[in-house]
């Protein structure tokens, strides 16, 4: 069961104005499943999208990359379920112009107005027959509620559809942000998240819109880990409809700026920590927040250092105080300088180690007593300087390795 998690209600997510949503049961994989998602967008609307590092990308990433890079005008999205269309070779980028095509004669639009988007197995062909067989009935589903659908429309492992929505007053207006995710296992963005889709009416100048999306993962899929891989088809995008009735926003940094961010950044976290608490078999949702370092990029190196290791993980699992596990850790980082009498280390409210080594006044039943709560915060001072950052991750259980060895079957 997902950590902490709310079930998904489907009459708190907003519509947003200049999209809509049309889900089917195509059978890419499954029969009897939603698994087929378009996302129609308004002419006008401005686009932008991130995507994994993994050099092994999968054959929508890379049609997807080249179709935001002709700037034609995104008009349309196409997600499909059961199949990755990863490790596919030329084969599955014919696959992918296919499928684009085979929607585009739909919409009547050009096949470079539309992303596309797989998730599941990898090294398999892409069905295409399939996929072109149930757009039809996406297509007569969509509607602009349709937030939900999709949210379970797009799930592989997941437990639950992932999707939140909120809504900021923006020069007198209402402008409205909703998003949905997916992502359970193979979780170590290295760009944005493993799916992802956030949508807002707001009036952004298009110039704004890819490092706004960069800007929206670094804060939020940049900052979880379930088990420290990074997938093959990792995409998140932002769309701004333009719909809304406030001057458009020139500059991110001006009044209104900010406050568009501030709202997005809180769904995007809100969707990134759903992925990490519906980790396949997470137990408990951890933060790793790590002060003191000379800057940002060394935080992160050790709190992903901890947030990766098995034997941390394991011990969480196992509500094991074990912490000499995350020192460890700390030390192997890469930080080649550190002065490990500088380093604190803290669970939750308890003191465990000082100046590196154990804190004389902590007792291992206070660190068990942490140890056994679903959601739990490291928090680790390297005493070396005034940057801080955090990561997000669960614990390591025996269902992890459970579901990935079923996976295919």
């Amino acid at each position: 069961m997902p950590v902490n998690l709310t079930p998904l209600n489907p009459a708190s997510l907003h519509a947003v104005p200049g999209v809509r949503i049309g889900v089917a049961e195509a059978g890419v994989r499954k029969a009897n499943r939603k698994d087929l998602t378009v996302v129609l967008i308004d002419e006008g609307a401005a686009v932008g999208g991130v995507f994994t590092l993994n050099r092994f990308c999968a054959a929508p990433v890379q049609v997807c990359r080249d179709h935001l890079a002709k700037n034609y005008g995104i008009r349309a999205m196409l997600i499909n379920t059961g199949n990755a269309n990863a490790g596919t070779g030329q084969d599955g980028l014919a696959r992918t112009h296919q499928s684009c095509v085979a929607l585009a004669r739909e919409l009547d639009i050009a096949p470079e107005q539309i992303l596309p988007f797989s998730t599941g197995v990898i090294m398999e062909p892409l069905p295409v027959d399939r996929i072109e067989a149930g757009l039809p009935a996406a297509l007569a589903d969509a509607s602009p509620d349709h937030w939900a659908r999709a949210a379970e429309g797009i799930m592989t492992t997941d437990t639950v559809p992932k999707a939140f929505s909120q809504q900021v007053q923006i020069g007198g207006a209402t402008v409205t942000i909703t998003g949905i995710s997916k992502g359970a296992g193979m979780i170590r963005p290295n760009m944005a998240t493993m799916l992802g889709f956030m949508a807002t009416d707001a009036q952004v100048d298009p110039a704004l819109i890819q490092p706004l999306t960069k800007a929206l993962a670094d804060v939020s899929f940049n900052r979880v880990t379930i088990d420290g891989d990074t997938s093959t088809n990792d995409s998140f995008v932002v769309i701004a409809t333009q719909k809304a009735a406030h001057a458009r926003i020139d500059s991110l940094d001006s009044a209104d700026g900010r406050a568009l961010v501030a709202a997005m950044q809180n769904v995007a976290r809100l969707l990134a920590q759903a992925i990490v608490r519906d980790g396949e078999g997470a137990t408990k949702f951890i933060t790793v927040q790590v002060e003191g370092g000379r800057n940002a990029a060394e935080c992160r190196q050790v709190a992903y250092a901890v947030a990766h290791s098995p034997l941390v993980k394991t011990a969480f699992f196992a509500s094991d105080p074990n912490l000499g596990r995350i020192l460890a850790a700390v030390g192997y980082a890469g930080i080649d300088d550190l002065d490990q009498t500088g380093i604190d280390l803290y669970l939750d409210d308890v003191h465990v180690a000082v100046k590196g080594g154990r804190n004389p006044t902590y007792r291992e039943e206070d660190g068990q007593r942490v140890m056994k709560q679903s959601e739990i915060t490291v928090r680790i001072r390297l005493g070396r300087g005034e940057a801080t950052d955090t990561v997000w991750t669960c614990d390591l259980s025996h269902d992890y390795v459970s579901i990935n060895a079923d996976y295919r079957s």
